[in-house]
């Protein structure tokens, strides 16, 4: 599940939600209204990982 994959991400980078969700989707809100049920496009979902593996590339948070 994606929100799963999120909040790995958030506990091994240390990033705040609402600068995830900025980054990743615009949205200051998204990591809060999946953590309440919201279902992401499958388009949303591939942006959100890609994100995140091209953060962990450039960062080599881990």
């Amino acid at each position: 599940m994606l929100i799963r994959k999120i909040e790995v991400f958030l506990r091994r980078t240390g990033m705040p939600a609402t600068k995830f969700g900025r980054l990743a989707t615009r949205d200051p809100r998204f990591v809060l209204d999946l953590r309440n049920g919201r279902l992401p496009r499958r388009a949303t979902e591939e942006r959100v990982e890609h994100f995140m593996n091209r953060y962990r590339e450039e960062t080599h948070a881990y």
